[in-house]
């Protein structure tokens, strides 16, 4: 009797290391995929706060949380289980999938900067005189297909950096990834949009340095938010570029990727002290300049198509 016991004993114990040990491993898989989709990350943030511009100041949080959990249906509900099932049964459709979202990217991209020069107008300006609840599902559902695109490449890329994993381990380490991805990426937005009401508190303090701090804070914000929304068109056209750039390489027209590559290459030898920065810059531009291109021609040709009224 004592015998089977400690035999059960040992079972358990066996069963417990190798429940940490998997558990180990998924977390150093969580960890690296989430450092190799950093990038995609930072342009998620970029582009977020754009769409509570022109919005009531005291929506802007539960604007921010409607697309936050958006966001986890989106990582969570639709890509974790489609990229685990795309994975194992049809890797070959991972590609096009991928090339599809990001010529939306640029499409999106694109119109924002040929809006002024056609005589258009932004879709927070477009609704802005409609109701505010209309106006707000616009922007909430607008920021939640974004998001859908951005995070499609946030979920490929985390999951190909978990080829070793076993099925349910790579699916408990993107729902990780995807989780700390989304609490981050839409706390940091939330403590972006809500800066100049910090600012204003800080102003209204008996402290001069906080008044002084404060008064920064509530002048810089409107350049703040105009540069991010720079950033975030400029980060759809990268992101976007990017991704047909890659896809094209993987289809073997590798002539305009090689290109863009080999130009940056010279350039970061060019200047070996920023040749890191410099390979990052001239890729980045290239891409956006690709992907300005492929943006412009989708957008061309779908304002030739007659619209129903």
């Amino acid at each position: 009797m004592a015998g089977g016991l400690v035999a059960l004993l040992d079972d358990i114990a066996a069963i417990a290391k190798l429940a940490a040990a998997s558990l180990d491993d998924v977390s150093a898989a969580a960890g690296r995929a989430g450092a190799k989709a950093a990038g995609v990350v930072i342009d998620d943030a970029a582009v977020t706060p754009r769409y509570v511009t022109g919005l009531s100041p005291a929506r802007e949080l539960p604007i921010i949380g409607k697309i936050a959990l958006g966001s986890l249906k989106n990582k969570l509900l639709l890509l974790l289980p489609a990229a685990l099932l795309l994975k194992f049964f049809a890797p070959w459709a991972i590609t096009p999938i991928l090339m599809a979202g990001g010529a939306f990217l640029c499409f999106e991209g694109a119109e924002k900067v040929l809006a002024p020069l056609l005589g258009g107008h932004d879709a927070a300006e477009t609704v802005a005189g409609t109701d505010p609840a209309e106006m707000e599902r616009t922007q909430v559902s607008g920021a939640i297909r974004t998001d859908l695109i951005l995070s499609a490449e946030i979920m490929i890329i985390a999951l190909n950096e978990l080829p070793a994993l076993s099925i349910w381990m790579q699916g408990i380490a993107l729902a990780v990834v995807g989780i700390a991805i989304t609490v981050g990426v839409y706390g940091v937005v939330a403590l972006i949009v809500k800066m100049d009401d910090i600012g204003l508190a800080l102003a209204r303090r008996s402290s001069a340095v906080a008044q002084t701090v404060g008064r920064g804070l509530v002048k810089a914000m409107p350049v703040v938010l105009k540069a991010l929304a720079l950033i975030g068109t400029a980060a759809m056209l990268w992101v976007g570029g990017q991704i047909i750039l890659h896809g094209m390489e993987e289809f073997g027209l590798a002539a305009l990727p090689h290109l863009v590559h080999d130009t940056a290459h010279h350039v970061a030898q060019a200047v070996p002290a920023l040749g890191g920065v410099l390979d990052w810059l001239v890729n980045a531009a290239a891409a956006a300049v690709f992907g300005i291109v492929i943006g412009g021609i989708i957008a061309g040709v779908l304002h030739l198509v007659p619209r129903r009224h």
